[in-house]
């Protein structure tokens, strides 16, 4: 048996193909294609869930990802368990473990309960009123215990054995929504020639063809011809057609995220297959056919299991051969509601009664229902349903009257009218404007190349619908550069016509504030407290969405915004325009993590990045450190040595004879194009449309605020062609600096940026053997001092490989760095390490070479700046152009604040004691025996013993710095206090000779 609900000849799927599952521990049979929502509805199961403040009993609400109740925990395994999971969108696979969630101990009888019966002390913002007082116990008593009782579902303890995919993609077309607009769209732009992605979130595509029995196209049922024209789609080669896949994020320049469940539905899925695929399109055009979502009836104790929409029981009879009950009552201000009784009343489904609040419905529809022998109640109201785990009654008045009547029922289906599906188009940045006429909120103002077709768009007759999608379709297409064949538009009927207005939002809620009128089932919003937050001064919709967190649930307010937003205007005595609407933010439904995440977990959640010398790095010893995501040599230690005298030994190597120096981690940015110096100008602070050809200049780059960001070597290697240099940290946010500045602020300029990090190997030597170690394997360049001098750069061959380069240095001593393509990086650093052996030259790693700059003083951006020194303050004011008219920055360096007297300067730091080393951030002051707190005046930036010098040096950013050298401070610490000397920054070569061979 597959329930006793079961329509014997209803719905679309096969009674020979079943599969097992259990939920909450008992054993359920389903069929093929159920949903885990109409599975426990064919047997008889209303109670799926509690809701998160009061725990109340809660059941489905709908068929779709609109659903606030039936939120559930779905697990294969320990490893594979996913809470908070929608019901009604999850299909069942054999084998499935269903749990419910936000109880204790059982379902049926949770402890939670006890809040719906204190639930005058929970009222609208009682987290904001209750606790404020006492301060201190916020963090000690209520916040740990608030935290521990949040949430809904569990999640998972065990890592996630699952892997995800991603996909990348461009179209002419995206369609949003496989509904009937949106495959008549989708099948238009095809046509026309155009390349098209078309997503929609069911397993088929139809929309609300799934339940709309009474729609026809071109002469078939209205699903027929869906799955008709979905194959049709399949079969052409310029289209994509992706169920099960939920558009959830639209993004600027027609880029939306979409996440596609692979896996979820499958019982045993192969093991290399993706549970979910996140694709990111970017579409030339984009059409929006994401239908409408029916709203509820507000009145008292609507949230009852048992009560639904109206067309979600179409949906479980029309397509799951499911009937909700036996005895159904209906609730509804709106004429959809008749179609769904209709259905039930055709399949052998007691109706007991139709509840109407308006005076009269559509044309026909009480004849149909006299025909049929449902009794009608018109102008009457719900205002009381009874029933603790299922509905068991519903209590009926008429408007305006007192006299009550009581229906006996086991489900009650409601509907106030249709919202249309705005959120992508919102999304989009569009500007949503008021149909007065239907009392809709409809696509407005349009910012990107989209267009809204179908329900979401205010089109509500069918035949309506296919030609204004077919023509979106053609013309989309077009706007793409396809003027293909125009598609015929199908032929399309309805058995009832009728228009998805606001009609009746909130009717029932009324003015009786002692009664629970839910307005957001998950959040247990009530009308009274909507009209609460109008009473304590909310008067912004945004306020009083906070305030009462109405629509802040996971299902986003799909069912509940435009209720909230009736009843606040109705309180504030405005109209619905004048209140507004709240913003609709990605993601459209909830998305896991896992999708989002992709591949990046474990070992590649931080990729790690390795230099094309790597490998013979390693081979030689090199011991490593994490710079960023970069594998750097740290030190190469020899037989007998530990990190502190490989670092003496590879120092004084290099200030004696040559060392070689793996350089490729620095970023590198290919900088092109007839405005390329321009460019540079407005970047750096210096000017290089003065910088010839062959040369190199040192640039420091600023943020507006005046403060450095980022520095680096660059060197022009043709009039219109310069190769940059930035900080190994810095590439990344260096590129997007340059990229931002250039579409924003300097778009009329014609240059091209290219990252080059990863195509140049680079390998510096540095030394005063550097000239005779480098000159046997560079072809083309002559090295001497008059032709190629310090700061130079050349296009050559090194060891038979193209390569530039450049005589720069950061070291002091006389250098060069090798740029070859990375293919070619190890072999020319291993011809480098052949010819350097003769000098008794060393490769040396990162801590080496921060020793040996900090000797000349160097500095290093991130390192001896924070993000507050400007370039007088790191003492780099010669870098900064006097005459420049402009650059980013400059309007900052000239605030007040910047140039005042006694900031904090870069300076050295010679230790009294010249065998103590300091610690790098450690704090400095003038007086050590002044009182608690102490008044600092800086920190130690870099601090080293250096080898060269023969003791301790340190560089330091220090409140007026420059004017104190030679004075003594002091740098306390937990045992001691250290005594140092202010000192220029330079310990080595002072006079700089030596970078000059």
């Amino acid at each position: 048996m597959t329930g006793a609900n079961r329509i014997a000849g209803a719905g679309r799927l096969t009674p020979a193909k079943t599969a097992r599952f259990s939920f909450d521990g008992r054993s359920y049979t389903a069929l093929a294609g159920d949903t885990v929502a109409s599975a426990l509805l064919a047997n008889g199961v209303h109670l799926m869930g509690r809701s998160f403040k009061y725990h109340r009993p809660r059941g489905v609400v709908s068929a779709g990802p609109e659903e606030p109740n039936a939120l559930i925990n779905v697990s294969r395994d320990t490893a594979r368990s996913q809470p908070n999971v929608r019901a009604t969108v999850q299909e069942v696979f054999d084998g499935m473990k269903v749990g419910s969630q936000n109880r204790y101990p059982s379902l049926s009888f949770d402890l939670g309960g006890v809040n719906d019966a204190l639930s005058p002390f929970f009222a609208a913002g009682f987290y904001y009123k209750t606790f404020m007082w006492p301060k201190q116990a916020w963090a000690s008593i209520y916040e740990p215990r608030i935290r521990e009782a949040a949430g809904l579902g569990v999640s998972p303890t065990e890592e996630d054995p699952d892997h995800y995919a991603c996909r990348y993609a461009h179209c002419d077309v995206l369609v949003i929504g496989g509904g009937a607009a949106g495959l008549a769209a989708a099948r238009a732009a095809a046509l026309s020639g155009a390349s098209v992605i078309l997503a929609d979130e069911q397993p088929e595509l139809g929309g609300a063809l799934h339940f709309d029995t009474g729609a026809e196209i071109d002469g078939q049922n209205g699903y027929a011809w869906a799955q008709k024209t979905a194959r049709e789609l399949v079969g052409m080669e310029n289209v994509t057609l992706l169920s099960r896949t939920t558009a959830f994020g639209y993004y600027a320049q027609n880029f939306v995220a979409m996440a596609e469940r692979v896996t979820d539905h499958i019982s045993r899925p192969e093991a290399n297959a993706p549970r979910e695929r996140l694709w990111q399109v970017r579409a030339k055009r984009v059409i929006i056919a994401t239908g409408s979502i029916e709203r509820h009836m507000v009145f008292a104790d609507n949230d009852r299991p048992g009560i639904l929409l109206a067309s979600a029981a179409r949906t479980y009879l029309n397509h799951f051969g499911v009937a909700v009950g036996r005895k159904v009552g209906v609730y509804t201000a709106h004429d959809s509601a008749y179609e769904a009784a209709f259905d039930l009343k055709r399949a052998g489904v007691s109706i007991v009664a139709i509840i109407d609040s308006r005076m009269r419905p559509g044309e026909g529809l009480l004849e149909q229902a006299r025909s049929l022998g449902i009794e009608v109640f018109t102008d009457h109201a719900v205002i009381a349903t009874s029933g603790r785990l299922r509905v068991a009654s519903m209590t009926v008045v008429p408007n305006g009257g007192s006299a009550k009547r009581k229906f006996t029922i086991d489900a009650l289906i409601t509907s106030s009218g249709w919202t249309p599906s705005v959120h992508m188009f919102s999304q989009s940045r569009g500007k949503v404007a008021y149909d007065a006429a239907t009392g809709r909120f409809l696509p407005g103002h349009y910012v990107q190349d989209c267009v809204s077709v179908g329900t979401c768009n205010g089109t509500d007759d069918l035949q309506a619908i296919l030609e204004e999608a077919t023509a979106a379709g053609v013309k989309m297409a077009a706007e793409s550069g396809h003027d293909g064949a125009a598609a015929a538009t199908p032929a399309g009927r309805n058995l009832f016509a009728w228009t998805g207005g606001m009609a009746g939002a909130a009717y029932g809620a009324g003015p009786d504030d002692s009664v629970k009128a839910f307005v957001d089932f998950q959040n247990d919003v009530c009308a009274k407290d909507i009209r609460l937050a109008v009473r304590e001064g909310m008067h912004s919709i945004e306020h009083i969405k906070r305030f009462t967190t109405n629509g802040m649930a996971t299902d986003q307010g799909k069912l509940s915004n435009l209720h909230g937003l009736a009843i606040a205007a109705e309180a504030l005595g405005r109209g619905i325009p004048e209140v507004g609407l709240t913003t609709f933010r990605a993601p459209y439904t909830p998305v896991t993590f896992g999708t989002l995440i992709g591949h990046a977990r474990g070992d590649i959640f931080d990729p790690t990045r390795k230099t094309p010398m790597h490998a013979v790095e390693e081979a030689n010893g090199a011991a490593f450190e994490d710079v960023g995501q970069w594998k750097r040599a740290w030190y190469y230690p020899r037989a007998g040595e530990d990190m502190h005298a490989a670092v003496n030994r590879e120092c004084r190597t290099v200030r004696t004879s040559a060392g070689y120096f793996n350089a490729s981690t620095l970023g590198k940015i290919e900088v092109v194009g007839p405005d390329a110096a321009a460019f540079l100008n407005l970047i750096y602070t210096n000017s290089w449309d003065t910088l010839k050809p062959g040369r190199c200049r040192y640039g420091i780059m600023l943020r507006e605020d005046g403060f450095v960001y980022d520095d680096g070597v660059v060197g022009r290697i043709a009039e219109d062609r310069f190769h940059v240099t930035t900080t190994t940290g810095g590439a990344p946010r260096v590129m997007h600096h340059m990229e931002d500045y250039l579409q924003t602020e300097f778009p009329h300029l014609d240059v091209w940026l290219t990252s080059t990090t990863e195509q140049w190997a680079v390998i510096a030597v540095q030394g005063p053997k550097a000239r005779e170690i480098v000159a046997p394997l560079v072809e083309g360049v002559d090295l001497s001092n008059e032709a190629f001098p310090h700061m130079s750069v050349a296009e050559a061959k090194v060891c038979g490989v193209p390569a530039r380069l450049f005589r720069v240095s950061f070291t002091g001593e006389l250098g060069y760095e090798i740029n070859v393509p990375a293919d070619y990086g190890a072999a020319v650093w291993e011809a480098v390490a052949k010819a350097a052996e003769p000098f008794g030259a060393c490769p040396y790693g990162t801590e080496t070479m921060h020793v040996l700059r900090a000797e000349k003083g160097y500095i290093i951006v991130g390192q001896d700046t924070d993000g507050t020194l400007t370039p007088d303050d790191a003492g780099l004011a010669w870098a900064v152009g006097k005459k420049k008219p402009d650059f980013v920055g400059i309007r900052g360096l000239k605030r007040p604040d910047l140039i005042r007297e006694g900031r904090k300067q870069l300076v050295g730091l010679l230790t009294k004691d010249p065998n103590i080393v300091l610690e790098e951030g450690a704090q400095i002051v003038a007086d050590p025996n002044q009182p608690k707190p102490m008044t600092m005046l800086g920190h130690v930036t870099s601090a080293y013993w250096s080898e060269n010098a023969g003791r301790s040096i340190a560089l330091a950013v220090v409140a007026g710095g420059r004017a104190k050298l030679g004075q003594t401070l002091y740098v306390p610490m937990p045992d001691r206090t250290i005594a140092v000397e202010v000192s220029d920054m330079v310990f080595i070569d002072k006079e700089g000779g030596r970078i000059h061979g």
